[in-house]
């Protein structure tokens, strides 16, 4: 299993599409509390639920990990773990997958700095008050004593195509198989 963790607009769900894409390995979907953004679609994209229908799930030990993260819940469940699958995480939820001491989950840190993280949610059209409000927690969030030791640290910066960066996961990936 892959696992991807970054900040805010890094590319992570970029890439997970592309890693689905190109290579069959495809993402597992998460739950959360949000509101869907558009184009986004319920049991594609993630298991949009309400706050309730969460707590339930937390309360019946549903998850592997779960988060509260700028405003929402956000969590992956235990069925949804697979072989050949990927997650996208935050630094707690990474550290609960390293948690899991399984050989065959590879985990990868996505680092991108601001300024491409804040033009690329510009691009899709995040709220400037969102997008401030989240370089500002993922500042913290991100600290490097706050990623937990993952097996691969990729440079996602804007001299790297996203094309690029999922064809190293994979090959990484791969040779750890």
């Amino acid at each position: 299993m892959i696992v991807l963790a970054g900040a805010s607009a890094s590319g992570k769900t970029e890439v997970a599409k592309l890693l689905a894409a190109k290579y069959g390995i495809t993402k597992i979907i998460t739950t959360t509390t949000r509101d869907k953004r558009v184009g986004e679609v319920d049991k594609r994209d993630y298991f949009f639920i309400t706050k309730e229908e969460f707590e339930k799930k937390i309360e019946h030990g549903d998850f592997v990990e779960y988060t509260f993260y700028n405003g929402n819940l956000y969590g992956s469940t235990k069925d949804q773990i697979a072989p050949d699958k990927c997650v996208v995480i935050d630094p707690a939820g990474l550290r609960s997958y390293i948690a899991l001491n399984d050989p065959s989950i590879i985990t990868f840190y996505l680092e991108t700095d601001e300024e491409t993280r804040i033009a690329r949610m510009k691009s899709r059209g995040d709220d400037l008050e969102k997008i401030k409000s989240r370089i500002e927690n993922d500042r913290i969030a991100f600290r490097k004593d706050n990623i937990a030791k993952v097996d691969y640290v990729i440079d996602n910066s804007s001299k790297h195509t996203l094309e690029e960066i999922a064809e190293e996961i994979y090959s990484l990936y791969m040779s750890k198989k």
